[in-house]
Order: C-alpha cells, then sequence, then structure tokens
C-alpha cells in the first residue's frame, strides 16, 4: 500500500537535511521508502567524500540502495549500538507514526527502535493533527483470518494487501502476509498499538508510538525540524 506524497524535491531536501547529522564513525539504521532512499544516497556521496559509517538496512530494498551507493554495511549482531536511524513515515502526527507502506515495518521497528535517535524524513503531506491512515499489520500467514476477525472487535477494517502486477497477496521480506485496517481517527494510539500487538499471530503493526526523535519535513522552500 504504496502511499502518495509530496514533490520529489521535497522529500530528497528531507533526506539530505537529515543525512547531514550523521557523524563520522557512526552506525546508521538505513529506513525504507522513497524519501529515506534520498538519505542513504547523500549518506554514500559523503562515504564516498571519506566518511566513515556504517548501515544497518532495514529491508532488501535499502539493502540494495545501499551496497549501489557504496555505504558499507553490518548487522545489529555486530554492533554495540546504532547511533541513529533514519526512515520515512506514511504519516505523522507529533511524535507518532504510521508506517508500512512498504510492507518493511517489522524490521523498521526492530532497528528504529534500538537506534539512540531516530530522525524521520517526510513531506508536508505526510502531517496529520491526529493519526487517521490505515494502519499496515503484518500476520503470519496462518493467522490471517483470525487476525481480521481481531482487528474488526477492535472497530477496524482490514482488508489484505493485494500485490501489484501479479496475482496474490504482497509477501513481506519475512514470508508474512500484511493487512490494510482502517480504523479512522485514532485518538489513542497507545491504547491501539498495545491491542495489535497482543493480537495472537501479529507479528507487527504500522503505528510506531513516540518513537521519532527528530522529523525533517522537506517543502520546496527548505526544512522544518521538529524535534520531540
Amino acid at each position: 500500500m504504496k502511499t502518495s506524497g509530496g514533490s520529489d524535491a521535497a522529500k530528497r531536501a528531507a533526506g539530505e537535511s537529515a543525512a547531514e547529522a550523521v557523524e563520522d564513525g557512526a552506525v546508521v539504521g538505513l529506513g525504507t521508502g522513497s524519501t529515506a532512499a534520498h538519505a542513504i544516497r547523500a549518506i554514500g556521496r559523503q562515504v564516498d567524500a571519506g566518511l566513515d559509517v556504517h548501515g544497518v538496512p532495514t529491508s532488501y530494498e535499502s539493502r540494495e540502495l545501499a551496497t549501489e551507493v557504496g555505504v558499507p554495511l553490518t548487522t545489529l549482531d555486530e554492533v554495540e549500538t546504532v547511533d541513529l536511524a533514519i526512515d520515512g513515515a506514511d504519516q505523522f502526527s507529533g511524535p507518532h507514526l504510521v508506517k508500512g507502506g512498504g510492507a518493511a515495518h517489522a524490521r523498521e521497528k526492530i532497528v528504529d527502535a534500538a537506534a539512540n535517535r531516530l530522525l524521520v524524513v517526510a513531506d508536508p503531506s505526510k502531517a496529520a493533527d491526529q493519526l487517521d491512515h490505515p494502519i499496515p499489520v503484518e500476520v503470519l500467514p496462518d493467522a490471517r483470518t483470525t487476525a481480521a476477525d481481531a482487528v474488526r472487535a477492535l472497530g477496524g477494517s482490514p482488508t489484505l494487501r493485494a500485490a501489484e502486477r501479479k496475482d496474490g497477496p504482497v509477501v513481506t521480506d519475512n514470508g508474512n502476509l500484511v493487512l490494510d485496517c482502517e480504523f479512522g481517527t485514532i485518538p489513542a494510539p497507545a491504547e491501539l498499538a498495545a491491542d495489535l500487538a497482543g493480537t495472537p499471530g501479529v507479528v507487527a503493526h504500522g503505528l510506531f508510538v513516540g518513537m521519532a526523535d527528530e522529523i525533517h519535513v522537506g517543502g520546496d522552500d527548505g526544512v522544518d525540524v521538529l524535534t520531540f
């Protein structure tokens, strides 16, 4: 469920702004999506200029791009800490995020939570007074029906995400399925996050509650940096 957004220039400005926070010797979580891709490319240019960093990719997509632009890669098992992560969002309201448009939110959440700081990159179309974007929920294939029933019991409307340009559903990098769950406006994201996390068969949901330390919002005239 890819989300439409602002201009590529706005996304590039946000990504490059966050990449400026990467310091020599840092371990950086590399997020997934079109805006995070601009940050990865900017880090690659910094590596070409002599910056010493290692990246922890959150998806096959981010790993391939980082390799292409020359960012050395590592894993969570091989490092003591992740200094910062740079990741995108499908929607944000204050420090709360909805992620998972690229179906990589399970690995993104692991890396983003492990980081000392999470820098979110976004364009203005992703801002909201309250979260109301459908919540991606990654489920074990055997739990597709029961997890969907649980989402309905919580007041949501789940839809199995279909793959583009092929028959059948989207399959995540972890071999699971994704339910896009419409809840309307979400006044209490922490409560919904806890309910979804406690549902048997749910691997990860796309609510990232209170996780953002900074949000770099790119626009045609520059970047606004929100701090929390």
